[in-house]
């Protein structure tokens, strides 16, 4: 590489990692936008989580097919990026494969990065193949069209091309090496390239560099192009899914949370002799009475939020869930999807307006998510249950149900019977207490 090379290369450097880190801190802004919440506890629980469900993969192979698949994309993608810390310095210095002084084990690392970029070839054809002919219902349902669709497949087309360009670097590597060209000494094994490098017979070599230079060009440009499209594609949880498996809740998933303020109220209702301002929450000087439940993403806390940004699109939780089974208009995917999109539009309010959000007369109730929607729910958990990255759009729903019930009074018929008969009655039912034995006059 000449100087201008180097000099090219840092500013490709420079320029990729530098719009990666400007997303990272919008990221880091729109997810602290949520409710503060206390998920630092515990410690060893949730560094087990995230080693066995995030790294381990625990739960993607729960379906083998896809879980054995993702797993060699994904430990093939991590490996062969190794090589990346090599091509920078090469890129910075004007080397070449600086690393090959490690002799045999240099050979070992390049020929078992080969295999796995043949791996990761032919997974993401079999994930192609999947989502494209064969259609599966969760990757045709009517959740994934327009842009969320089109992502997916750019996603499976990028990561073949880059791992063909790694392949047709080595092979013109190879042959340049089995030439004795100028600069390219002998280091590596390759055990798939090999096979493309008798197509270079007969070039000549100054050719042979140009293939070589524009392959090793385009794979790190193409690496650079990647790591800042993750900001706007749901392969974001490549980075997400260790923070979020990490702060997932660790209560059993049918336990709910209690509002403070509501459990402040019952006491009082409980015990009249009770100081009301002993009771109740105190809120801030000046700071507005807490609103229940949640009727944007403000409400929702950071957790819920990270979530949103996490969530993988792979459609597990809509495939689990009973109500879209039965044809409800809910799709736990979709409020997940719904509420990033939301979270979304709220940073490009603030940045619009200098850091400073401005009432745009939207919510994510209503505008993005349905009461329908929420209401379909049957609060089975199966979503929470099946998603392989601990993603729990049941909370969502619960806080957004609540602002339902206790700002808007908007609860359904059904549910408003059966808080008028626990009122009266004491139970669900609409029997009167003083019949309520009478089954077992009958016996």
């Amino acid at each position: 590489m000449s100087y201008i090379d180097n000099i090219l290369f840092v500013v490709l450097l420079a320029l990729g990692f530098g719009y990666f880190a400007l997303n990272v801190k919008k990221l880091v802004r729109n997810i602290r936008l949520g409710r503060k919440i206390n998920r630092f506890d515990n410690p060893n629980a949730r560094w087990k989580n995230m080693a066995l469900i995030a790294l381990g993969q625990s739960k993607m192979v729960r379906r083998p097919v896809a879980g054995i698949l993702h797993i060699i994309v994904y430990v093939g993608f991590v490996l062969i990026n190794l090589e990346l810390l090599e091509i920078i310095i090469d890129g910075i210095f004007g080397t070449h494969r600086l690393f090959s002084f490690m002799g045999g084990f240099y050979n070992f690392l390049i020929a078992s990065f080969e295999l796995l970029a043949l791996g990761v070839i032919v997974s993401v054809t079999a994930f192609w193949i999947r989502r494209n002919i064969i259609k599966l219902w969760r990757f045709a349902h009517g959740d994934l069209k327009g842009w969320p669709k089109s992502d997916a497949n750019i996603i499976l087309y990028f990561e073949t091309v880059l791992m063909l360009l790694f392949l047709t670097m080595n092979a013109a590597d190879g042959y340049l090496q089995s030439i004795h060209a100028h600069h390219y000494a002998h280091a590596g094994s390759f055990p798939v390239s090999g096979f493309i490098s008798p197509l270079f017979n007969g070039m000549s070599e100054g050719t042979a560099i140009i293939i070589e230079r524009t392959a090793w060009w385009l794979h790190i440009a193409g690496i650079l192009a990647f790591m800042n499209y993750l900001y706007f594609s749901k392969h974001l949880h490549i980075l997400l899914a260790f923070p979020n498996t990490y702060f997932a809740r660790l209560d059993a998933k049918g336990k709910f949370e209690n509002n403070p303020t509501v459990t402040a109220e019952v006491k009082l209702m409980m015990d009249p002799n009770a100081d009301p301002f002993a009771a109740a929450p105190p809120a801030a000087e000046g700071e507005a009475p807490a609103k229940f439940g949640a009727s944007d993403v403000q409400d929702l806390n950071w957790v819920q939020l990270l979530n949103a940004y996490t969530c993988t699109e792979c459609g597990r939780c809509t495939s689990s869930c009973p109500a879209n089974q039965t044809g409800k208009k809910l799709s736990p995917r979709l409020i997940m999807m719904k509420t990033r999109d939301r979270l979304e539009e709220v940073g490009r309010n603030i940045d619009a307006n200098k850091g400073t959000f401005v009432d745009d007369g939207k919510m994510l109730l209503n505008d993005y998510i349905t009461p329908e929607e929420l209401w379909a729910c049957t609060t089975c958990n199966g979503c929470v249950e099946a998603c392989p990255v601990n993603i729990d759009p049941l909370s969502i729903i619960m806080d957004m149900r609540q602002y339902l019930v206790m700002e808007q009074s908007a609860a359904p018929t059904e549910l408003n019977s059966m808080m008028a008969n626990i009122e009266n009655n004491g139970a669900p039912w609409q029997y009167s207490q003083m019949d309520r034995a009478n089954w077992k006059d009958e016996l």
